[in-house]
C-alpha cells in the first residue's frame, strides 16, 4: 500500500493552479476521486480512495491533504470575490508648495556679507568651551585699531567653499581660532570644515590667512587642529601672513594669546601696508532694551536655545535641546576623609536617549544663587528686571549674547560664567568704569602686554583665582553697568562626565561619578565647582520632590573591542574608574548571555582603602563571579612609600606585553597631567624591555595600537 508521504507528494505534484480571467481552476489527476456528495469546502471523507494498479483501493486524502486543498480553495474564493473588486480610490486635495520665505537680507555666503558691510577680515572659530569664540571676537574687534573691519563667523554656518573668493575683497584676510578637542579631534562646530579641508578639491591661491590654535599640553595631540588647518591651507595654495599661534590651557592661555596677538598685528600692517590708528576705543557690541510688561511666556528662564523647551520637551536631545532628567539616586561613595565623591543616576526613561558604555554625558549647571545675589547687591541693580541685548551689527550671525529676553538673575544664574578668571579684555573695559584713578591705572597695568603686566595678571588674577565678583569687591570704585558685564562675560558651558554605567544593564538611566570641587585661595576665599556643588544639592527628597538636570549625551570613541573574546586592560585611578564600571557591567552581561569574554584586568588606585576606595563592593562581586580576571589595587597613602597604578603596571610587565601581543586593548582614564603621562612612559618601557625594541620602534608600536583603537585614553587636566 502506498505510504501517506508518497500519496501526499503525488497530490502536491499533481495539483496545478491555472489563472484564467481572474478565476482559479483546480485541475486534479484522473485517479483522484472526491465524493460528490460532499460540498467542495466541506469536510472531506476519510473514505475517499485512489485505486492503484494491482492493489485494492485505499484511503487517499488525509487531514494534511484536506488542509492543502482547503487552502487552495480559500485562495480561489478570495480571488473571485475580493481581488478583482474595484477598490475605492481615495481622493486627495491637491497641495501647492510655497517657497520658504526669508528676509531680503538673508545670504548664506560670508563673502557677500563682507562685501555688503565693507569688511575685509573674517575670523572663524572652532570652539567647544567658548574660548575660541571669545578670542575670535577680540581679534575682530581689534581690526578697528588698524584701519580694517572684521566679522566673526562660525564655519558650521558658512559656505566654506567661498573661502577661495576672499581674493575678491581688497586686503582680504581670514583668521582661524581653532581649538582641539579630545584626542586631536576638531570641535563639533568645525567638524564639517575639517572634512571639507580633507577633500582637497579647492584652490586657495592668493587667499591670505593666519591661525591661532587652542589646546592643552597635557594631551598627546597638542593643538592638532590648529596645526592641521595651518598646514592644510598652505598646501591648498593659501598664503600665511603670520606664524601659527599655540595657546596652552594647562598653562596661561590668555598670556599665550596676548603675546601672539601683539606680534600678529604688526605683521598684518606690514603685509597689507596699513598703519595702526592707535584707537583703543571700547565700543559696545550690544544695545540694551528694558521690558516692563512682557508676558511671562515670552521670557527665557534658563532654556538653552528654544523658548519653553523645558516645559514642552521633545526629542532629539542635544547641546541646544537638552533633556530634563530626574535625579533618582545621589549617594556618597567615600567612606571617610574630608573629600566627597558622588554617585548620581539620571532617569532617561521615555526620553528615547541612547548611549553606550564609554560615552560622555553633558550637564548644564546653574551658578550659586548667593554669588548672583552678591553681584546684584554690589552693582545696586534689580536682578528681576527683564532685558534684551541686541547686536548692533546687523550682519552678525549671533544676534544676542545669550537667550533673551530674560531677567538679569536668569542671565547670571544660567548663562554667564561668573566663576572663571576674567580675561584681560574684560578688565580693560572695566577700567573705563573705575572712578578712582588708582584703580584704573592698576587695571590698565594688569592688562598690558608688557612682562610686568603679564606677571601681575598671572599673580593677581590667575594664582589668586579672582572672579568677577572678587574684582568688584576688591576694587570698589568700579561702577560698571550690569548689562555691559553681561555682554563681556563668557557663556556658562556644559560640564562633561564619563558615563559610569552600561545600557546593557540599565538602559533607562545614566550614571556619573563626580568628586565635589572645593578649595581655598590665597585671598582666603572659597572656590566651589559650579556643577558638582549644584549637583550635590540634587538629592531625591522623602516628600517625593523631584530635581531635574538638563543633560545630553555626547558620543565617544572610548569603546570596548567589538570581539568580546579579546582581553582588555583598564587603568583608572579615582574617578577614572567611571567608564570602566560601565565596561564591567557590559562584560558581565555578555558572560551571563553565554558570550565568550576575554581576560578583563583592572588597575585602580586611590589614597586610602578605608576612605576613598569607591565601588569596592561591586569590584569584589565582579572578582567573585569572574567578570574581573584580575584586580590590581594601589593605595598611595596606606604605606610610607607611595604606590601608584603605573608602578603596578610595571610589576606586571610580562602579563601586559603578553596580552598586547594577543590582540588586547588597553584603556586609560583619569588625570592627564601626571597619571596618564606616567602610564604612557611605563608602557613604552614595557614594550622596549619585553618586546626587545628600541625607543623609536616602541613609539611606532604604540602609534599602531592607537591607530587601531587598541590604546585609548579618556583623560582630563
Amino acid at each position: 500500500m502506498q505510504s501517506a508521504r508518497a500519496r501526499l507528494l503525488a497530490v502536491v505534484d499533481a495539483y496545478r493552479c491555472d489563472h484564467i480571467g481572474g478565476t482559479i481552476i483546480l485541475v486534479l489527476p484522473s485517479n483522484i476521486r472526491i465524493a460528490p456528495a460532499l460540498p467542495f469546502l466541506g469536510r472531506m471523507s476519510d473514505e475517499s480512495s485512489v485505486p492503484v494498479d494491482g492493489e485494492e483501493a485505499a484511503p487517499f486524502l488525509s487531514n494534511l491533504d484536506f488542509f492543502i486543498l482547503s487552502l487552495m480553495a480559500g485562495m480561489a474564493v478570495y480571488w473571485f470575490f475580493f481581488k478583482n473588486k474595484q477598490k475605492e480610490q481615495p481622493t486627495f486635495k491637491k497641495l501647492s508648495v510655497a517657497p520658504l520665505s526669508r528676509s531680503a537680507s538673508y545670504d548664506p555666503s560670508f563673502i557677500n556679507k563682507m562685501k555688503n558691510s565693507n569688511r575685509n577680515v573674517v575670523v572663524f572659530y572652532g570652539s567647544q568651551t567658548g574660548t575660541g569664540e571669545e578670542f575670535a571676537g577680540r581679534l575682530a574687534k581689534d581690526c578697528a585699531g588698524y584701519g580694517m573691519k572684521g566679522m566673526v563667523a562660525d564655519p558650521e554656518e558658512c559656505e566654506m567653499e567661498d573661502l577661495s573668493r576672499l581674493t575678491e575683497i581688497d586686503n582680504g584676510l581670514a583668521i582661524f581660532c581653532m581649538a582641539t578637542y579630545g584626542e586631536g579631534d576638531p570641535t563639533d562646530n568645525a567638524q564639517e570644515f575639517y572634512e571639507w579641508l580633507q577633500t582637497g578639491d579647492v584652490e586657495l591661491n592668493g587667499v591670505k590667512f593666519a591661525v591661532f590654535g587652542l589646546g592643552n599640553k597635557t594631551y598627546e595631540h597638542f593643538n592638532a587642529m590648529g596645526k592641521y588647518v595651518d598646514k592644510r591651507l598652505e598646501e591648498l595654495g593659501a598664503e600665511r601672513v603670520f606664524e601659527v599661534g599655540s595657546g596652552d590651557d594647562d598653562g596661561n592661555i590668555e598670556e599665550d594669546f596676548v603675546t601672539w596677538r601683539e606680534k600678529f598685528w604688526p605683521a598684518v600692517c606690514e603685509h597689507f601696508g596699513v598703519e595702526a590708528t592707535g584707537d583703543q576705543v571700547n565700543v559696545r557690541q550690544y544695545t540694551l532694551t528694558e521690558h516692563d510688561d512682557l508676558p511671562a511666556e515670552k521670557v527665557f528662564r534658563g532654556e538653552i536655545a528654544r523658548l519653553r523647551s523645558f516645559d514642552n520637551q521633545r526629542p532629539p536631545y542635544d547641546a541646544k535641546n537638552p533633556y530634563l532628567a530626574a535625579v533618582k539616586v545621589n549617594r556618597e561613595l567615600h567612606k571617610g576623609g574630608d573629600r566627597s565623591c558622588m554617585h548620581i543616576e539620571f532617569d532617561i526613561s521615555g526620553s528615547k536617549i541612547r548611549y553606550e558604555a564609554g560615552d560622555h554625558v553633558a550637564v548644564y549647571p546653574m551658578n550659586d544663587p548667593d554669588s548672583v545675589k552678591a553681584i546684584g547687591k554690589r552693582l545696586g541693580v534689580d536682578l528681576d528686571k527683564i532685558i534684551t541685548l541686541t547686536n548692533v551689527d546687523e550682519e552678525a550671525s549671533k544676534k544676542h549674547p545669550f537667550p533673551n529676553p530674560c531677567s538679569y538673575r536668569t542671565a547670571l544664574l544660567h548663562y554667564m560664567d561668573i566663576t572663571s578668571c576674567p580675561r584681560t579684555h574684560i578688565l580693560r573695559e572695566l577700567a573705563e568704569y573705575a572712578e578712582d584713578e588708582k584703580d584704573k591705572e592698576f587695571l590698565l597695568k594688569l592688562t598690558s602686554a608688557t612682562p610686568e603686566g603679564k606677571s601681575l595678571y598671572n599673580e593677581w588674577i590667575i594664582k589668586s583665582h579672582r572672579t568677577i565678583l572678587h574684582i568688584l569687591e576688591d576694587l570698589p570704585s568700579i561702577a560698571a553697568p550690569i548689562d555691559h558685564i553681561c555682554e563681556l562675560l563668557p557663556r556658562l558651558q556644559a560640564r562633561y562626565y564619563s558615563i559610569s554605567s552600561s545600557p546593557k544593564q540599565d538602559p533607562t538611566s545614566i550614571h556619573i561619578t563626580a568628586v565635589l570641587v572645593e578649595y581655598e585661595t590665597k585671598t582666603n576665599r572659597t572656590i566651589k565647582g559650579v556643577a558638582t556643588n549644584w549637583l550635590a544639592l540634587m538629592k531625591p527628597a522623602e516628600n517625593g520632590a523631584v530635581h531635574r538636570v538638563p543633560i545630553y549625551v555626547r558620543k565617544s570613541q572610548f569603546r570596548l573591542p567589538f570581539k568580546t573574546a579579546l582581553p582588555v586592560i583598564m587603568i583608572g585611578p579615582g574617578t577614572g574608574l567611571a567608564p570602566f564600571r560601565g565596561f564591567l557591567q557590559e562584560r558581565h552581561y555578555l558572560k551571563t548571555e553565554g558570550k565568550p569574554v576575554g581576560d578583563t584586568i583592572l588597575y585602580f588606585g586611590c589614597r586610602k582603602s578605608a576612605e576613598d576606595y569607591i565601588y569596592e563592593d561591586e569590584l569584589a562581586e565582579y572578582m567573585k563571579n569572574q567578570t574581573l580576571t584580575k584586580l590590581h589595587l594601589a593605595f598611595s597613602r596606606d604605606q610610607e612609600k607611595k604606590v601608584y597604578v603605573q608602578h603596578l603596571l610595571n610589576q606586571n610587565k610580562e602579563e601586559t606585553w603578553k596580552l598586547l601581543e594577543a590582540g588586547g586593548h588597553l584603556y586609560v582614564c583619569g588625570d592627564a597631567r601626571n597619571m596618564a603621562r606616567d602610564v604612557h612612559d611605563t608602557l613604552m618601557n614595557i614594550i622596549q624591555e619585553c618586546g626587545g625594541l628600541d625607543s623609536s620602534r616602541a613609539a611606532d608600536y604604540i602609534k599602531k595600537l592607537q591607530n587601531k583603537g587598541r590604546y585609548s585614553c579618556d583623560v582630563w587636566s
